[in-house]
């Protein structure tokens, strides 16, 4: 019974064998067909690229360093860009003349290429002799390179420096600003400009000029703005204030003595008294005896009717 089913089991793997070569034949066979016969076979055929496994990668790449260009490009576009810094100084100066000094620092102005913006001398009070003692503000500006130089010569009028200030400020960022949005709204006017030209209807026509008109006034706006960065950044401004040298001298208190405020107090007391003796002199020689002539005829008629009234009310009684 046992060897009948070794036998079985034999034959069926034969059978399943031969089975699988004749599939596989058959392959082949269809497979010649398939390629011209006798050509490559399909293992020998090279695989395309998949679309999953390859492009997304390569995509990535080809982005990143587009990205890494881009970034590259900005960074040397930025450091291209020359910085728009505004300086400005401010001096508080002591000198002998505030007025000849503020003559000075207008000449000085214009030989460095530059102008006055304002110049104003006042003055503030007067000495002991009742002389004035004047005082002055002084603005200008000077090209940006002879700031330094300017400074020099302006701490070179005074007798002392009482303060220096000297301050920048970078408004490259606020400029690049106003240049994009002059750059939009150009673009946005000269679209405006083409509608216009086909408008045909007297409507459109008045709403695209009210347009128009609304952006051109934005326009110069920022140009004003951008000119004024412009004008300031090259050309800084210096607020000068000069102060006359009798001001800056502190209070004498050497020459104070106090004998002498003694001596002055004394004399004062002397002189106040003087004047209680001198007022005393005169009510007693001059004003008393006219006292007792015309005021005693008063007292004797004043005292004559008490005196009767006095009897007048005794005899009644």
């Amino acid at each position: 019974m046992l060897r009948k089913w070794i036998l079985i089991a034999v034959i069926a793997v034969l059978a399943l064998t031969a089975c699988g070569q004749a599939a596989q034949i058959v392959t082949q066979e269809a497979e010649k067909a398939a390629f011209g016969g006798g050509g490559m076979a399909p293992e020998s055929v090279p695989a395309l690229p998949s679309v999953v496994e390859g492009y997304a990668p390569v995509e990535d790449a080809v982005m990143k360093r587009e990205s890494l260009a881009a970034s590259s490009g900005s960074i040397a576009a930025q450091a291209q860009i020359d910085r728009l810094v505004i300086k400005n100084a401010t001096l508080s100066l002591v000198v002998k003349d505030p007025v000849a000094s503020a003559d000075r620092i207008n000449a000085l102005a214009l030989s460095l290429g530059g102008f006055v913006v304002s110049s104003n001398v006042y003055q503030t009070s007067t000495d002991a002799q009742g002389n004035r003692i004047m005082q002055a503000g002084v603005a200008i500006r000077v090209p940006v390179d002879k700031l330094e130089a300017a400074l020099a010569q302006l701490k070179g009028l005074a007798v002392k420096v009482e303060s220096q200030q000297l301050a920048g400020e970078d408004v490259t960022a606020q400029y690049t600003d106003l240049e994009s949005q002059l750059k939009n709204l150009e673009v946005a006017e000269a679209q405006l400009q083409r509608i216009m030209e086909e408008a045909k209807r007297t409507e459109d026509v008045l709403n695209v000029f009210s347009q128009l008109t609304s952006i051109r006034g934005q326009i110069e706006q920022v140009k004003g703005q951008m000119k004024y960065f412009r004008e300031s950044a090259a050309m800084s401004l210096i607020n000068v204030t000069l102060i006359p040298d009798v001001l800056s001298q502190p209070l004498e208190t050497n020459d104070w003595q106090p004998q002498g405020v003694v001596k002055e107090a004394v004399e004062a007391l002397l002189l106040a008294l003087q004047e209680v003796a001198t007022a005393m002199i005169w009510a007693g020689v001059y004003v008393l005896p006219l006292a007792l002539l015309f005021g005693a005829p008063v007292l004797l008629a004043v005292w004559v009717v008490r005196r009767r009234g006095r009897r007048a009310k005794a005899a009644t009684a």
